[in-house]
């Protein structure tokens, strides 16, 4: 009787592992990241202005992150096949297989049009130079009140948007974009 007890065990044991093993596979993309490719946006109103552009590296993901000296606004991230600059309209040339526009709802200038952000190189923001994913942060303009900004990537992967309070009364928008699908 023991003997059968055992078996019966063991065979709905290897059971239910046959049957677990191909759902846990399909759910397991790179990183556990489900952040897909598609338009990321907000529409919140502020009246922060952008401070500073800086960049870091993840062990799945490279990171841009912007940063205002007020609570953070309205925004919209997606792939394009090119970055405009802002006003102009002349073409952000950007290295990489994928251009990604990030357009902030908050100027890169003061009530009185001074500017709060001031990039030392329009071409190069944050050097990225050998970095899994990114492969250019290019200065596209402040005008109307929002500021582009183009981020060359080395394909169109996935990526996430979102704002981070503080420190102090700031706040950051964060750009996240996958190492991999």
């Amino acid at each position: 009787m023991k003997r059968w007890l055992v078996a019966l065990v063991v065979s709905v044991g290897v059971g239910l592992t046959a049957w677990a093993a191909p759902a846990a596979a399909a759910d397991s993309p790179y990183c556990g990241i489900r952040w897909g490719s598609l338009t990321k946006s907000a529409t919140a109103t502020t009246d922060a202005h952008l401070t500073g552009v800086r960049a870091g590296r993840h062990t799945c993901f490279d990171r841009l992150v912007l940063d205002l000296d007020g609570r953070a606004g309205g925004y919209q991230v997606r792939y394009v096949t090119q970055v405009s600059e802002d006003g102009s309209g002349r073409i952000v040339p950007l290295r990489g297989g994928a251009k990604l526009e990030i357009i902030a709802r908050v100027p890169a200038y003061d009530d009185s049009g001074q500017a709060t952000y001031r990039p030392a190189n329009r071409s190069e923001l944050v050097n990225v130079a050998g970095w899994q994913t990114f492969r250019q942060v290019a200065w596209a303009g402040s005008f109307e009140g929002q500021t582009t900004i183009g981020l060359g990537v080395r394909a169109r992967l996935p990526f996430r948007v979102f704002t981070l309070d503080g420190p102090g009364g700031g706040s950051r928008l964060v750009i996240d974009v996958a190492h991999y699908w």
